[in-house]
C-alpha cells in the first residue's frame, strides 16, 4: 500500500504510532496522502494538501492506486462549504456526515456527485471551488464566523474542535487558497505589513512566545478585531501589542507580524 484517501469523515493523525500519542492534525473526507512507512497496525502518511506527516491507524485508510493519486493532482477538488453536509455512496443508503473543508474530487456540480476511485458519491448542500467567490476577503470572514464558539482542540480542523492554524488553513481552503498546517509554517507565506492599521479583513496576524517562536495565528476582521481559536473560536481586540481578550480584559498574545496572503 503506497497511497490512500480518507473515506471517513475524519481520520486523526498522531505524532507516534500509538492511540495514546497526541493528535497533530486530522485528515478530512476526500483528502489524499502517500503512505511512507508501515509499523504493525500503523501507517506514516504524508498529506498531499500540505505535506504534513504523521501516523494513522492503517485500517482507517482507503487504498488508491498511483494512477488515481496522480490524477488527483491534476485538478482542484470541490470543497464542502456547509457547516454540516451529507454524502452517500451510489447503491449504498448509509449516509456520512462530513465537515466543511472536506474534498470532493472530480465533482459534477450539476449532478451533485463526485468520485473516489471506483466509488461514486452524491452530496447535499453547497460546495466551493477555486475562484468561486468574487470578494474573497468577505468570503473568508463569512467562513471564519461559521466556526464561532467551536471548541479549541489541538490538531483539530473541524467545527467539533479546531486549533488556531487549523482554523486559518480550513477557512482559506474554503476559498480556494492553500496554506501550510502550522502557524510557524504559515508565517513564511505572504507579504508582511508594517502597521496594524494597514491590515484588511482576511489578513493573518501571527504571535510569538518569550523565545520568539510563532505559536499563534488569527484572522484579521476589522483593523482592531481578530477571529482566532483560543479556548474556543472567538473575536477579540488586536493592536500593535497583541490580542486583548475582551472577557478577561488583558493581553493574551504578543503580536509578531501581520501577513497579507491575498
Amino acid at each position: 500500500m503506497n497511497y490512500g484517501i480518507s473515506d471517513l469523515s475524519i481520520i486523526p493523525v498522531r505524532s507516534e504510532p500509538a492511540e495514546k500519542s497526541e493528535m497533530v492534525t486530522q485528515i478530512l473526507f476526500g483528502e489524499h496522502f502517500e503512505v511512507i512507512e508501515d509499523v504493525e497496525n500503523w501507517s506514516k502518511v504524508r498529506l498531499a494538501y500540505d505535506n504534513y506527516e504523521g501516523w494513522v491507524d492503517t485500517k482507517m485508510i482507503s487504498v488508491i492506486n498511483e494512477e488515481f493519486y496522480n490524477l488527483l493532482a491534476t485538478q482542484l477538488p470541490a470543497v464542502a462549504n456547509d457547516t454540516f453536509n451529507l454524502v452517500f455512496q451510489e447503491k449504498d443508503y448509509s449516509n456520512k456526515l462530513i465537515v466543511p473543508g472536506s474534498s470532493f474530487p472530480f465533482c459534477d456540480r450539476e449532478e451533485k456527485s463526485f468520485k473516489i476511485g471506483e466509488k461514486k458519491y452524491f452530496y447535499q448542500g453547497k460546495v466551493t471551488g477555486n475562484g468561486d467567490e468574487t470578494n474573497v476577503r468577505d468570503s473568508i470572514i463569512e467562513a471564519a464566523l461559521k466556526y464561532f464558539n467551536a471548541p479549541y482542540l489541538w490538531g483539530g480542523r473541524t467545527p467539533y474542535g479546531i486549533d488556531c492554524s487549523g482554523l486559518t488553513q480550513i477557512v482559506y481552503k474554503l476559498n480556494g487558497i492553500s496554506l501550510p498546517r502550522d502557524a510557524s509554517q504559515q508565517v513564511l507565506v505572504g507579504e508582511p505589513l508594517t502597521f496594524v492599521e494597514e491590515a484588511m479583513p482576511g489578513d493573518l496576524a501571527f504571535f510569538d512566545n518569550a523565545e520568539g517562536k510563532i505559536t499563534h495565528v488569527g484572522i484579521i476582521w476589522d483593523r482592531h478585531k481578530i477571529i482566532h481559536a483560543s479556548g474556543k473560536v472567538r473575536i477579540d481586540n488586536v493592536d500593535h501589542q497583541g490580542i486583548f481578550n475582551v472577557d478577561t480584559k488583558r493581553y493574551t498574545h504578543k503580536l509578531r507580524v501581520i501577513k497579507r496572503i491575498i
